[in-house]
Formats: C-alpha cells, sequence, structure tokens
C-alpha cells in the first residue's frame, strides 16, 4: 500500500510541475514571440510540439539513465536543442520584462544593441564550455 501511495504522490507531484513549467512558458509568450520574430506565425504549432517532446524526454531522461559518449550525434543534438531552447526562454523573459532596453537606457547606450545581446550569448556560450570540459565543478 505504501508503494502504492508513493507512486501516485510522485505522478501528481510530476503533473503539477509540468503543468508549471508549461504555464510558465506560455506566461512568458516564448512561442508567440519567436514566431513572429522568425514569421513562421503557420507553424506556432510545430513550436508547441517541438517544446511538449521536449518536456516528455526530459521527463523520461530524469526516470532513465543514458549514457552517451559526448561525441555521438545523440548528444550533440540534445545540448545544442536545450542550449536552443533555454537561450530563447531566457531572451523571452528578459524582453518581458524589458530588462534590455533599461539596461541600454542605463548604460546610455545609443547603438550596439547587437553587439551587446552576442557578447551575451558568447559569454553564456563560454561559461558552459568551461563547465562541461572542466568536469562540472563538483562539489
Amino acid at each position: 500500500m505504501n508503494n502504492v501511495i508513493l507512486i501516485m504522490l510522485g505522478l501528481f507531484s510530476g503533473m503539477v510541475m509540468a503543468t508549471a513549467v508549461v504555464a510558465f512558458i506560455t506566461a512568458v509568450g516564448v512561442v508567440p514571440r519567436l514566431a513572429q520574430k522568425t514569421k513562421t506565425c503557420n507553424f506556432a504549432i510545430v513550436y508547441e510540439t517541438a517544446i511538449l517532446s521536449g518536456l516528455l524526454a526530459g521527463t523520461l531522461f530524469s526516470f532513465y539513465t543514458i549514457n552517451l559518449p559526448p561525441s555521438s550525434v545523440l548528444a550533440v543534438v540534445t545540448s545544442l536543442a536545450g542550449g536552443i531552447f533555454f537561450g530563447a526562454l531566457a531572451m523571452s523573459l528578459a524582453e518581458v520584462l524589458n530588462v534590455i532596453p533599461i539596461l541600454m537606457r542605463r548604460m546610455r547606450l545609443k547603438s550596439g544593441l547587437f553587439y551587446f545581446v552576442i557578447a551575451i550569448a558568447l559569454g553564456k556560450l563560454a561559461g558552459a564550455l568551461i563547465y562541461f570540459i572542466v568536469g562540472g565543478f563538483n562539489s
């Protein structure tokens, strides 16, 4: 009986967390903004399907350990897709909160927004590469 209760508690907790993630992504407006910026509004359903498929795959990967060599195609594609998703999520959140315009105004920058965003992206890339090449800074 205890195992049944634990299984139900785990399933319901997972459902609540999945709902919260989807609600957050919806509130931030990643899909509509991404579709608008790329001028692919007709493919918004593809974006939504990809996000939900990624959430499902992430859930499955959290239950089952899959060891992939770092140079395998699946590892590279998965890492690239995850990076694109989190980058789009971060930029959407920053746009919703008007972080970049406020920062540009406070730094008194009149032009160069493109270079500013590229510098942020390259800094994030460098940090991720250092993290994974050095070994994750396990504490």
